[in-house]
């Protein structure tokens, strides 16, 4: 139990993840929202008149849910006047090049969760996915004190590295890895609205090239695998190669994986170890943890994006079609897919809040 609601704050509220943040902390039992920011031209405005078209009068709402009607009349405040010491923490839903200019004011006060990938590869920034790599979380501190910060900044992954991590951490933990290689087919929601992708692209297509995507999974997975030693991360010492491409579905990344190990294991070793894996202690009882984090699905024809990515609440990652592969050695492949708008993106991020309150960071 805590001792108080946490004072929450949206930054980048009315575009596509700003609105899942709102979906995902409706009713939150740790997590009030109590100001919603955007940009100039929506501040000022209740929220609901900053999501309408100047031209149509269209509500740009983008989330497969009703906009939750509590904050419909909150005001929209300007983000770059924000002050952050009114906030507990403040979730971040903005570009890169915005989150490298305002996050560090930000948290030079408080505790800021971003989804931006602007801070996820300095060496005292920790890439956490609760469950998985929970301890580094204590790298904050060394964050706090080099920079001077009373807060901090704390990015999610990508939302394709979030299932990839995942399905690798309990074959590192009970095989090793040596070789990691990966071709993901991601949703076309993972491209946001703005410039998402142009409908002519995508339908009857498969798009080969995410700029700048596959060295994001290669960096990152091998940061959350690895190992704090002192005031850094040294990373895991496996080699990862990915080829990214978007496809035509709305939403669910799915991956192809092939995996040499360490030590020699069995598909059955395999299985066991991800059907068992249980995240770590310091994770339990946070509200948005999925009560497995692996789902193990036998049918061959799974898993599929539009059956399986909404496993628990999507905030599970599903992996079938477990079978060994005779060209790596020691190796094994499988499939998985992952909710990218969910546990890849704002509920995800959610999840690292609880965590920091869980752990006193908030």
């Amino acid at each position: 139990m805590i001792d108080k609601m946490k004072k929450t704050a949206i930054v980048g509220a009315t575009g596509i993840v700003g609105q899942q943040f709102l979906t995902a902390l409706k009713g939150h039992p740790w997590l009030k929202i109590t100001t919603l920011a955007a940009s100039i031209k929506s501040a000022g405005k209740n929220y609901e008149d900053a999501l309408r078209d100047p031209k149509t009068q269209a509500l740009r709402w983008y989330i497969n849910e009703e906009p939750p009607a509590e904050f419909l009349e909150m005001k929209v405040e300007d983000a770059s006047n924000l002050d952050p010491s009114k906030f507990d923490v403040i979730f971040t839903a903005i570009e890169s090049d915005q989150a490298k200019k305002l996050e560090p004011k930000l948290a030079a006060k408080t505790a800021v969760i971003s989804t931006a990938s602007a801070f996820r590869y300095e060496s005292d920034v920790p890439i956490i996915i609760p469950g998985i790599n929970s301890d580094h979380i204590s790298l904050l501190d060394i964050q706090r004190k080099k920079r001077g910060w009373d807060g901090f900044i704390i990015p999610i992954p990508n939302c394709t590295t979030t299932g990839l991590a995942i399905s690798l951490k309990p074959i590192n933990d009970s095989f090793g890895l040596r070789n990691v290689i990966m071709t993901s087919m991601q949703a076309v929601s993972g491209a946001g609205r703005s410039p998402g992708v142009p409908s002519l692209d995508i339908t009857d297509n498969i798009i080969p090239f995410i700029p700048n995507e596959e060295e994001k999974i290669q960096d990152e997975t091998k940061k959350i695998l690895g190992v704090k030693e002192g005031n850094n991360i040294k990373e895991a010492d496996f080699n990862i190669s990915s080829t990214c491409t978007r496809v035509n579905v709305l939403e669910g990344h799915t991956e192809s994986v092939f995996v040499s190990t360490k030590e020699k294991c069995t598909i059955k070793g395999i299985k066991e170890a991800m059907e068992q894996y249980t995240g770590t202690l310091m994770d339990k009882g946070l509200p948005s943890a999925p009560k497995k984090w692996i789902v193990v699905n036998e049918d061959p024809f799974r898993p599929q994006p539009r059956l399986d990515r909404n496993a628990y609440g999507g905030m599970a990652t599903t992996i079938g079609r477990i079978r060994t592969d005779n060209v790596l050695k020691n190796g094994v492949k499988y499939l998985l897919v992952t909710h990218n708008t969910k546990m890849g993106a704002a509920k995800g991020a959610v999840m690292v809040a609880e965590l920091l309150v869980n752990r006193g960071y908030i």
